[in-house]
């Protein structure tokens, strides 16, 4: 693959490596893996509205857009076999026109090999990255007077970047509910951070907006964090209207329909429905009133959730981040050059005028007098055509000069040369499209098709096992840059709570073992050994056992070993004699 630039040598002193050593715990040890391409001009993200006219609906030109895309790739060292193994990669896309910057995150995934390198507990690498690397492209992208967006949406999937990686069964993979809780806690500590009221931030307000197509207010409650300013830093909301640069000039667009409101990035759910819908549209119909259905923001996102993505029990959540510059224009038109004036009837240039440079309004038009005839000769279609007045032995003369020549003679063959250059590479660093300074370029600089060669290099690749693992990340870092090393090392400095208890002194603990003084017993209190109470034999109750055959109660000794039954004899007193019949 063909780079533009050769990568300047980079060490720790780099901006990003400072931004992951600030990031990652004490004594971590990755490298990360940086490539970016040049602004490149792309589509622009939202459909351009029709002119406010009020002869004519015309449709206005779109933004001029430009994309810079950023792929961040981080390893670790396999302590066993001693070679690196990609643990995470990251792909953003940042877009910039006139009125802002807007950073998209495309793509985030891990292979599960992140437990080879030691961690410290309750602490998460991957979400540290993920948020230094965002924040590194904010610091380094930012521009004065312009407005600063992060947009995601959150969708569940076992693998997007590593092919294989779904059967390592130390990948921890999530749901849709835990991705969309995921991405507002990586997000929130950067609202937390850039509000603050700090000089060195040029931001005047920096808000976030989640919106759950399928879930009420009361539902999507639950996925914001659970911090101190959380009430205050987030709205169950999307902000369409208030980054759009349509609506900020209601003088030349007016009533701007939702079909110009709607950013579409790349394999974007909400930009499938915005293509449906633009395709089951006239364009007679998008001038004059937009789609027929739906007509507002709201019954949008209502259709969303019948969308595929959003129902059925999937969930697909799409997070904001709006950071609002302390300058603003005062102008909404001088944001976007592109756009014309308030009233486009009078920027049409007339006849007159254009002919003529300078328009004279107190003369009234007339025709053109006699002393201008050799201007108008000048300008009429001559007899014959220039073709005519060439002879045709000239025509065969010229026919054979653009004949290609035959190479004659012996074949010299020449070396191959590597391509480092390009006639696009762009030559100014800011201009009032893109800001492209060189601390936020990647260590290796490519070309759109270098990237997408790159990109799609690691998609074909396989992270399985361990050893696979090892020899993709081999093969993918040697050939992006064709060999050279474009490795930046990182050293954790950031020190964690588990780290600083840990380099605490041990406290003492104070033992009352000795010092503790037991209750004395009183005499009358009984001894602790359970004593066992023998009754004496007047007190023991005998069993009386009934015989219903007999009639007659047999009284049981206490003795059961006595085979011979014992007679009961009755006193004389106690004998009836029974009475003869006389």
């Amino acid at each position: 693959m063909t780079s533009i630039t050769p990568p300047s040598p980079q060490t720790r002193d780099s901006p990003l490596t400072k931004a992951l050593a600030h990031a990652l715990p004490k004594d971590f040890h990755c490298t990360a893996w940086h490539l970016s391409t040049t602004p490149a001009i792309a589509e622009a993200l939202c459909y351009p509205p029709a002119l406010n006219s009020t002869t004519e609906k015309r449709p206005s030109k779109p933004l001029k857009t430009y994309c810079e895309k950023h792929f961040l790739a981080v390893s670790i060292t396999d302590p066993a076999k001693a070679k690196d193994v990609l643990v995470l990669g990251l792909e953003i896309y940042v877009y910039t026109t006139t009125f802002s910057t807007a950073i998209f995150v495309a793509k985030a995934d891990s292979t599960g090999y992140l437990h080879l390198e030691s961690t410290p507990q309750r602490f998460s690498p991957i979400r540290a990255i993920t948020a230094a690397f965002v924040d590194f492209l904010i610091e380094h992208r930012t521009r004065p007077s312009k407005q600063l967006i992060i947009n995601l949406f959150a969708r569940a999937q076992s693998q997007y970047l590593f092919p294989g990686s779904v059967k390592n069964i130390k990948k921890h993979i999530l749901d849709d509910r835990g991705l969309i809780k995921w991405w507002c806690r990586v997000l929130n500590p950067l609202l937390e951070d850039h509000a603050q009221d700090n000089p060195a931030r040029n931001w005047d307000r920096v808000h976030g907006y989640l919106v759950i197509p399928g879930l009420d207010d009361y539902e999507t409650r639950a996925f914001v964090p659970r911090t101190e300013n959380a009430t205050a830093n987030w709205s169950l909301g999307h902000p369409l209207e208030l980054i759009s640069p349509y609506t900020k000039d209601s003088a030349s667009y007016g009533n701007v329909p939702p079909r110009c409101l709607i950013p579409t990035y790349p394999d974007d759910p909400k930009a499938r429905l915005v293509e449906e819908l633009e395709e089951s549209t006239s364009e007679k119909a998008k001038l004059l009133s937009g789609w027929k259905t739906p007509k507002t923001l709201d019954q949008f996102w209502e259709l969303m959730a019948f969308r595929q993505e959003c129902s059925s029990g999937r969930m697909t959540g799409f997070v904001w981040l709006v950071f609002e510059p302390r300058l603003a224009s005062t102008s909404p038109r001088n944001r976007h050059s592109n756009t014309t004036d308030a009233n486009p009837a009078a920027a049409l240039p007339t006849p007159t005028s254009s002919f003529s440079g300078t328009p004279n309004h107190s003369d009234p038009p007339s025709t053109p007098k006699k002393s201008h005839k050799s201007s108008i000769a000048s300008l009429e279609t001559p007899t014959s055509s220039p073709s005519k007045l060439i002879p045709a032995s000239t025509k065969l003369l010229q026919r054979k000069r653009r004949a290609k020549r035959v190479l004659k003679g012996p074949i010299f063959p020449r070396q191959p040369r590597v391509k480092t250059h390009r006639a696009k590479y762009p030559d100014r660093i800011e201009t009032p499209y893109y800001y492209w300074p060189e601390t936020g370029r990647g260590q290796v600089v490519l070309d759109d098709n270098g990237y997408k060669r790159a990109v799609e290099l690691l998609l074909h690749l396989e992270f399985k096992s361990l050893e696979q693992a090892i020899a993709s990340t081999s093969r993918w870092a040697g050939e992006v840059n064709m060999g050279d090393d474009w490795a930046l090392p990182v050293v954790g400095e950031k020190v964690t709570l588990d780290q600083s208890a840990s380099n605490a002194s041990p406290k003492t603990v104070n033992n009352l073992a000795g010092s503790i003084q037991r209750k004395r017993k009183s005499e009358d209190e009984p001894s602790g050994k359970n004593t066992v109470n023998m009754l004496g034999g007047g007190l023991v109750r005998k069993k009386v056992k009934v015989d219903g055959n007999e009639g007659s109660a047999d009284v049981q000794t206490h003795n059961k070993t006595d085979p011979e039954p014992k007679v009961n004899v009755l006193g004389s007193g106690l004998v009836r004699k029974k009475t003869k019949a006389g």
